[in-house]
Formats: structure tokens, C-alpha cells, sequence
């Protein structure tokens, strides 16, 4: 199977008045379709410029970035997730998630329907006229991913999407979440700094040094029972000690 995202040799820094940051050194990896990956490291070693780069917010000094092609033979399309919500409290839940159809005149009748059956799959279609502060915290996630999946994106970028929930709300969404990736069949790059939560949701754990970032090793989650789960755990925790 070919890989329908590739990073190759990737060198990013960051420029100020006092110089020149080094974040990212020779940093590679590939993902296969439907492959479910997640990206942990120290704090600020460049996590989120990974994804930056990925959905084409900045560019490489140095290296490339290569996305296959969907089932469809067009060039896949990425979705990025940030670790906000960013529901706009003005609008009603509904005008929120049709929002990224509106934007790219992509409001067809087929979208539409998509979305409506997102809404009634995944509880939200009786709060379509509430306002984002109406709903719980894990309900606005739910949302966001919603509007993110409106535009039908074969690979999602999700950066630390839990990160602002409590610890009850951040276990239930992070199911939630999941399963609703799994049934959608999507292609998922998560950035996380909580190992838990990578080896619960994940394949596959990229591990990455300090700033300037390379990736450190690799860790494939082959099972999920609690005795493999504290062996990752440890294995990973030791890594980026």
C-alpha cells in the first residue's frame, strides 16, 4: 500500500531579530490510508509546526512533503483540527459547522445532507439551533469535528484538540472523537503531549526530540489491554526522559 502523506528530510527554522531558531532537523515518516498516528515530544519542540507544515501553513526551507491520492484518484485533502474550538458564538451551532461549506461555495445538496446525517449520527441534530455556549465542552468538540469533516477531508491534522477539557469530559470526547474517525474511515495525524492518550487512540506514536525536533523512535500500539498499555507507556515515557 502507498503511503498518502510523506514528509522526506524536512528542515524548518524559525526567524527573528536575534536569529535564526533551528525547529525542525531531517525529520521524515509516512502514514498509510486510514492509519490513525500520533506525534509526542517535549514541550515546544515543534509539534505543531509539524502539522503547520503539513497542511501547507508554512513551507520547508529544506526536504518535501508529498500527499497521495484518495480512492477517487484526486489529490487528497487535509483537514486540520486546532486544539480550540473556535465555534463563533453569534452563530447557531448549524450555521458553525456549515460554515467551511459556505466559505468554499461547496453548499450543495449533497454536502448538505452529509452533514445533517453527522448531526443526527453524533447527537447534535437537536442542538442545531443553540448557540456554542449552550453545549458542554464535549459537545463543542463534537461540533468542531463536524465542521472540520464537512468539507470531506481524507486525512485530519488534529493538535492537542482535548487539551482544554477536564479530565471526565477529556476520557468521554476522546472516545467519542475516535469512533467517530473510525466509522468515517479517515487518515489521522494527532499531536498530543499525554502518552495515555496516544496509546488509547493511536497505531502508532512518533516520538521526537528536543527542539530542533528528529524523530527519536517509533512505537507501534499492537494492543490495548492494560498490561501492553503500561509497557508503551514506560517505553515512551523512558524515550523522552
Amino acid at each position: 500500500m502507498e503511503p498518502i502523506l510523506s514528509m522526506n528530510h524536512i528542515y524548518y527554522s524559525y526567524h527573528s531579530k536575534s536569529g535564526e531558531i533551528p525547529v525542525i532537523e531531517d525529520f521524515s515518516f509516512s502514514v498509510l490510508p486510514g492509519s490513525f498516528t500520533s506525534i509526542v515530544g517535549p514541550s515546544g519542540c515543534g509539534k505543531s509546526t509539524i502539522l503547520s507544515l503539513l497542511c501547507n501553513l508554512i513551507k520547508p526551507e529544506s526536504g518535501s512533503i508529498t500527499i497521495g491520492h484518495n480512492n477517487s484518484g484526486e489529490i487528497s485533502r487535509v483537514g486540520y483540527m486546532l486544539q480550540k474550538d473556535n465555534l463563533f458564538e453569534w452563530l447557531s451551532i448549524y450555521k458553525n459547522v456549515m460554515l467551511g461549506l459556505e466559505i468554499n461555495r461547496k453548499k450543495t445538496s449533497e454536502n448538505i445532507a452529509y452533514i445533517n446525517r453527522l448531526l443526527k449520527q453524533y447527537d447534535l441534530a437537536d442542538f442545531k439551533s443553540s448557540r456554542p455556549s449552550q453545549l458542554s465542552g464535549g459537545m463543542r468538540q463534537r461540533a468542531a469535528l463536524i465542521r472540520t469533516l464537512a468539507l470531506k477531508p481524507d486525512i485530519l491534522l488534529l493538535d492537542e484538540p482535548f487539551s482544554a477539557l477536564d479530565f471526565q469530559t477529556r476520557l468521554e470526547v476522546r472516545e467519542d472523537i475516535c469512533n467517530i474517525l473510525k466509522n468515517e474511515n479517515k487518515t489521522v495525524i494527532l499531536v498530543t503531549h499525554d502518552i495515555s492518550e496516544a496509546i488509547a487512540m493511536t497505531d502508532r506514536v512518533l516520538i521526537l526530540t528536543q527542539r530542533p525536533a528528529r524523530l527519536l523512535k517509533t512505537v507501534d500500539i499492537k494492543a490495548k489491554d492494560s498490561l501492553s498499555s503500561e509497557k508503551y507507556f514506560n517505553e515512551i515515557r523512558e524515550a523522552l526522559e
